[in-house]
């Protein structure tokens, strides 16, 4: 569980919450036609904008984002190094039997111990590399346009209570009402936007970044492991992927 995105997606709306309850009635605030324009308008448009498998797949990492926990860098060259130990300790036909949850470090494993190429390996990670980065760019193209399109339905809904409201003027009942459909259509879309569209957008894109860096890694460790196939080496390439502050 990524307890960052979490905390700051429950933080942002509970502020938001709370200043609206501090500011008086919150039922104020609830409006069944200004939510029929944003949300309908919203998750109706994307489906005209996108298949729907890929607004499934997008919505699927975005789930992701919440649920997965954040693999760390040192983590990965950490595995590496053991790969490394095993290898020189049992010989590289023994990465064969690896066993791991990661299809792309497993690939690499058997790569090593098929003793292939480097440029195979790296060829084999950079195909990897660009379908991952496909896949994510699905995801964060979703998000950016429902970023994009939350805020422009909400402004359709300003301009339907503005036109409502003009046309009753001489109702002073219906005014009410159509100014509030006016003012808070514009605040829904305003905070699905700001407060979770755009940043999952955003946090998608930096899971991509974090991804290609570990694959990177991999091919590295890989790439040392045959050359050289000497654990202190592999730790001492690798832990130029790590902060300062992280090295040994």
């Amino acid at each position: 569980m990524d307890f960052a995105t979490l905390i700051g997606l429950f933080s942002g709306l509970s502020l938001v919450l709370a200043a609206i309850i501090m500011g008086g009635d919150v039922n104020l605030f609830i409006d069944i036609p200004s939510v029929m324009i944003v949300f309908g308008g919203t998750f109706g448009t994307i489906f005209v904008a996108f298949p729907f498998e890929e607004v499934k797949q997008a919505f699927y990492a975005g789930f992701k984002a919440f649920s997965s926990r954040k693999v760390r860098v040192s983590e990965v060259v950490s595995i590496m190094v053991k790969i490394a130990e095993i290898s020189r300790r049992e010989g590289l036909i023994a990465l064969e039997h690896v066993k791991t949850e990661n299809s792309v470090l497993k690939k690499a494993c058997q790569l090593i111990a098929d003793n292939a190429d480097p440029g195979l390996i790296r060829t084999t990670l950079t195909i990897e590399i660009n379908s991952m980065k496909r896949r994510h760019k699905v995801g964060e193209e979703v998000f950016k346009r429902l970023g994009s399109l939350a805020p422009s339905f909400g402004m359709i809904g300003t301009l339907i209570g503005l036109v409502q409201m003009l046309a009753n003027l001489n109702d002073p009942k219906a005014i009410g009402p159509a100014m509030a459909v006016a003012i808070i259509t514009t605040f829904y879309g305003s905070v699905l936007a700001t407060v979770i569209f755009l940043p999952i957008a955003t946090k998608l894109r930096a899971r991509t970044l974090q991804e290609v860096m570990h694959l990177e890694i991999i091919f590295e460790g890989a790439k040392s492991i045959l050359e050289n196939n000497n654990p202190v080496l592999v730790s001492e390439k690798l832990s130029s992927f790590l902060a300062p502050s992280e090295r040994r």
